[in-house]
């Protein structure tokens, strides 16, 4: 047992046949006829003689080869095949590959952005892959335990990005409940976490309120000297005051400009929305019709079959020189409105959260009111743009009583 050198391996040269070389216990060294070696084991097992292929020479050192051939030989004193169990050992560790996080995250991802807006989804399959899969998508979706996503959200809390840890969890939970669904994993470790990570404290948008502040900002609209699609966006939000998302994703066919009527999907709750056009805004909207109503959308970007892009409006106010992290961002229009609309104009409440897409409160329930307030949105958003060209004039203003 053991006859083999490595020298004697090495002075060996191939024939016309295969060569083989025995070391003993069945251990032995091929070489082909173009060159290759390969170390053989030749076993019996159930009366039948069998062979097992350990590796190739000499990336497999000889010392390696016969610690493998005794591994095998350990198996068959404990009655087990070493070539069925190598099979079922490969069978496993493909099974892991294909069921591991990421292969599961992905397909989980494919399935569920399909009703989701791009600005959401890009977010979320980014995050995945920065985030958690250098981390553990290697792993069997079916091995993740509490620990492994906690060290994964503890990454993310170095960086002092609280929020992204929080969605990163979310976002992970989401994946392994999808793997309980489909048989992959027994349970889904996250809510063990509950507690794990600091709180997320809520920062609401920055947002002017201040009359004579919002006057100020929409006369540097007026002035900005950026590119046309841009400028017409910049002076479209605070008339409509949607979601800057909803309104770069904006379409021709989703405009009446007859009618003076904006209908879309939400982006939040994905229903059915409209925004009744002030004469202003439809004068907007005529204006560049010329310019981009050849095509999809009303603010295309730069790249073919794409809007604008989600910093674009921000992007414009920080070149005005507006802090949009403590000042004014793009959403804070809707802020805006909300609260000059109340305070300053007197229209009732549920009127304008229905015109914000939010959920109207009503003290007898949901259930039964249907109603989407049309005629006095209408009102309500010409007297709101009445307004505001008013503030940005510097005119005194004189409170609408709805």
């Amino acid at each position: 047992m053991n006859s083999l050198k490595d020298t004697t391996i090495k002075k060996t040269k191939p024939e016309a046949k295969p060569v083989r070389m025995f070391d003993g216990g069945g251990l032995y060294l091929e070489i082909s006829p173009a060159g290759g070696k390969l170390w053989r084991m030749k076993y019996r097992f159930g009366g039948k003689e069998k062979r097992l292929s350990f590796g190739a020479y000499p990336t497999l050192s000889l010392s390696e080869a016969r610690e493998r051939r005794e591994e095998a030989k350990k198996i068959l004193r404990d009655g087990k095949d070493p070539g069925e169990v190598k099979k079922a050992s490969k069978a496993a560790l493909k099974a892991a590959n294909e069921n591991s996080f990421e292969t599961v995250a992905r397909e989980w991802f494919s399935r569920w952005k399909t009703d989701k807006a791009e600005s959401h989804t890009s977010k979320v399959i980014a995050r995945l892959q920065n985030d958690v899969f250098p981390w553990m998508g290697d792993r069997p979706v079916s091995d993740i335990t509490a620990p492994m996503v906690l060290e994964v959200l503890r990454r993310i809390e170095a960086r002092g990005v609280i929020e992204t840890a929080h969605r990163a969890k979310e976002n992970i939970s989401m994946v392994m409940r999808y793997a309980i669904a489909t048989g992959l994993a027994e349970r889904d470790p996250c809510p063990d976490l509950r507690g794990a990570l600091p709180p997320v404290r809520k920062k609401h948008m920055a947002a002017f309120t201040d009359p004579v502040k919002v006057g100020e900002l929409l006369r540097a609209i007026d002035a900005y000297k950026g590119s046309h699609v841009t400028r017409a966006a910049l002076a479209l939000v605070p008339y409509v005051f949607a979601r800057p998302c909803e309104l770069r994703w904006a379409k021709w066919a989703d405009i009446d400009l007859e009618k003076g009527e904006w209908r879309y999907t939400t982006s939040k709750t994905k229903t059915d929305h409209n925004v009744p056009l002030a004469r202003q805004a439809v004068e907007i909207l005529r204006n560049l019709h010329p310019l981009t109503g050849r095509g999809e959308f009303v603010f295309p970007g730069q790249k073919p079959g794409r809007p604008i892009s989600d910093g674009t409006i921000n992007n414009a106010l920080h070149i005005m020189g507006y802090d949009t992290q403590r000042e004014h961002t793009g959403h804070g229009f809707r802020a805006t409105a909300r609260t000059l609309l109340a305070e300053e104009l007197d229209v009732e409440p549920r009127i304008i959260e229905q015109q914000l897409a939010h959920k109207v409160p009503d003290t007898l329930g949901t259930a039964y009111n249907r109603a989407t307030y049309q005629k006095q949105r209408r009102k309500m958003m010409q007297a709101w743009v009445d307004y505001l060209d008013k503030l940005k004039a510097g005119a005194e203003i004189i409170p609408l009583r709805a």
